[in-house]
């Protein structure tokens, strides 16, 4: 197989190998070639295509670091443009995306030797605004663009026109009410003293109709005579305090009884109309059905005592004398032995 072979597995680990960023100290960025280790480094800085760089470079070396130091602006200048636009971002964060692509401009071979430097130069030049932070330097792009620009100015224009658009039209509101009042002769109000020529006359009012309304009523009022107000005033006292008396009952029984407690007691009356399948009779042996007592109590016998609206029953225990209050839907009939006594429901016949 031959040494140059692209398949051969030497191959294939060589260009692993020579994918992704390497060590940055055997990088020649005249050549612009990266080396594994140090021995290649070495031996490319022995190479003949190094030493005519090297020549090159030497003859005008102010005008290779011009060049890579304007590349480098540049393309770091676009990555944050393009990735964050106008907003305010760490320097070292753009710059690390920026050294992720393979074939960047490195920072040793620019006229800058740090990053810091290159952020306080970018905000003296007016290329970016720059602040430093306890995190450290945070920079901002300044969009110079004349499409940018251009876009800028004609949103700030319209924003303008809408404004102006507004205040003409509440001058023109303006104009028309003022306009309107014009061929109106506004009224003054006149006010008059509230006087009484007899002591026993009563001034009354009726605000529910207005001023107007209350005028006549006043009007009114003065024309009858003494009587007929003692007459009319004795029987809207009478009806303040019936209507007075008749809220206030309302309203304790609003407090007595809440809207919850109305309807519990409205179903609980439809369940009692409804029903008619109740049994529970003095005196007759049930047995308590429901879990929600216990063990103690489950499955046990007792004796009807007393029969409360139909279907709730006070009953005793047989075992333990105690007495418990439940419902018919508890409770299960009780099948006597031969011989014993059956209690028959009016409602049903003997057989």
């Amino acid at each position: 197989m031959g040494k140059s072979d692209f398949l051969t597995p030497k191959a294939i680990a060589n260009r692993i190998k020579s994918k992704g960023l390497q060590k940055l100290r055997w990088y020649c960025q005249m050549c612009q070639k990266q080396c594994r280790d140090e021995n290649g480094f070495k031996c490319h800085c022995m190479s003949e295509s190094h030493q005519r760089q090297l020549l090159l470079a030497s003859e005008n070396p102010q005008q290779f670091m011009d060049y890579f130091s304007e590349e480098f602006r540049n393309d770091f200048l676009e990555l944050l443009r393009r990735r964050f636009g106008t907003k305010r971002v760490h320097n070292n964060i753009v710059y690390n995306e920026y050294i992720s692509h393979r074939e960047h401009i490195h920072m040793n071979a620019t006229q800058w030797e740090t990053l810091t430097d290159f952020t306080k130069w970018l905000g003296r030049e007016g290329l970016c605004k720059v602040d430093e932070t306890p995190k450290g330097w945070y920079i901002q792009y300044i969009d110079r663009d004349p499409e940018t620009i251009r876009r800028q100015l004609e949103l700030e224009k319209k924003k303008k026109q809408d404004l102006d658009d507004e205040e003409k039209t509440a001058k023109f509101i303006e104009e028309q009410v003022r306009r309107g009042l014009e061929g109106k002769e506004q009224e003054t109000p006149v006010f008059t003293e509230l006087s009484r020529e007899n002591d026993e006359e009563k001034v009354t009012f009726n605000l529910n109709k207005g001023a107007c309304s209350s005028a006549g009523t006043s009007s009114k009022s003065s024309s009858l005579g003494p009587s007929a107000l003692k007459t009319l005033g004795s029987a809207a006292s009478v009806k303040r305090k019936d209507s007075s008396q008749s809220s206030a009952q309302a309203k304790e029984k609003k407090k007595k009884k809440s809207a919850l407690d109305e309807i519990m007691e409205i179903e609980e009356e439809k369940k009692r109309t409804s029903r008619t399948d109740h049994w529970l009779q003095p005196e007759i042996i049930v047995k308590i059905i429901t879990k929600k007592l216990g063990d103690k109590y489950h499955k046990k016998k007792a004796i009807v005592k007393e029969v409360i609206d139909k279907y709730t029953a006070v009953v005793k225990m047989i075992d333990s004398g105690d007495k418990l209050k439940l419902d018919q839907t508890h409770l299960e009939t009780v099948i006597p032995a031969p011989g014993g006594l059956i209690l028959y429901h009016p409602s049903e016949q003997a057989i």
